[in-house]
């Protein structure tokens, strides 16, 4: 049955601005995202499923999480980085992270883990080889940046020779969704979507009042974001006030990094400048490398 967007809101006693007394929580924050996805529920496998079938491109049915969350006593790791990990039906391998505000090394990041996720599969023994190793899928949806320069709201990344084209055929991929893109999107019809643009939609702008009505369009029309949705509305008093607090304690870190990180941009800054100050003065590459430890070849090119 269609819901209007006040049947959906007063639901889940999320009423209009100001929201009355809960306010929506926004879904591309990690601690919301993993909540949503990781539910002993149907609505929350169900979600799970549909989002990840629209993003490789195939129905796929998710079997099992995979428990991957740190120990209990390690209170700063819990809030750096969620993701969900878990088992198809038929044994392939998803790894899902939703990165409310990435770092700048997000790619290499990725070939990291997907490195790791493949690598991790058990093809040892007398009866097991290579061609046994499942499909490995790393999605990681991008809230904040975008990171390659085209319009593309997703890309998907295989082994392939760039010269000829020819892919290697191999079972890993990484999948990227940069929800900043959604921009030009979001006016479509909703029949006009792609299932992976209702997502990234659904995402990007479940909080924003003045698109509303078309995300009610939206959960109407897409199941497993209606059960998302469903499941977002069952969360308890306790759960959001971990939300909460862990909304807090992230800021003070994705704080902490930036300031780090403009810390290290200043000083290297300043080691070449030292270094475009001493080629000038004819210092010998040695001694520039010597005394601003830069490589030989970026003193070369300065």
């Amino acid at each position: 049955m269609m819901k209007t967007e006040n049947q959906i809101l007063a639901q889940y006693g999320w009423g209009l601005f100001p929201f009355g007394d809960r306010a929506i929580p926004d879904i591309r924050f990690d601690p919301v995202f993993k909540a949503v996805f990781t539910k002993e529920t149907a609505n929350s496998r169900g979600a799970l499923s549909d989002l990840i079938s629209a993003l490789i491109g195939r129905t796929v049915t998710v079997e099992a999480i995979i428990a991957n969350e740190p120990s209990a006593d390690d209170s700063r790791q819990r809030y750096l980085r969620f993701d969900v990990a878990c088992k198809t039906a038929k044994d392939e391998l998803v790894n899902v992270e939703m990165s409310f505000n990435p770092k700048t090394s997000e790619q290499v990041r990725l070939e990291y883990h997907t490195a790791r996720l493949f690598v991790g599969q058990d093809v040892h023994g007398k009866d097991k080889n290579y061609n046994d190793l499942k499909e490995t899928y790393q999605i990681a949806i991008l809230a904040k940046k975008t990171f390659f320069p085209d319009e593309n709201l997703t890309h998907d990344f295989l082994y392939y020779d760039p010269n000829t084209h020819v892919s290697l055929g191999g079972k890993t991929r990484i999948i990227t969704v940069e929800l900043v893109k959604t921009e030009p999107i979001v006016d479509k019809p909703v029949e006009e979507m792609t299932n992976a643009e209702l997502w990234a939609v659904f995402f990007q702008y479940l909080t924003d009042e003045e698109k509303r009505g078309k995300i009610v369009e939206i959960i109407n029309r897409e199941e497993g974001i209606a059960m998302a949705v469903e499941t977002l509305g069952t969360f308890t008093q306790s759960e959001l006030e971990y939300i909460r607090e862990s909304s807090l304690l992230k800021g003070e870190l994705d704080w902490q990094c930036d300031m780090t990180e403009a810390r290290r941009e200043a000083r290297s800054e300043v080691r070449f400048e030292i270094a475009r100050k001493m080629k000038t003065m004819g210092f010998l590459t040695e001694q520039i490398q010597a005394a601003t430890g830069l490589p030989m070849e970026t003193i070369a090119q300065l």
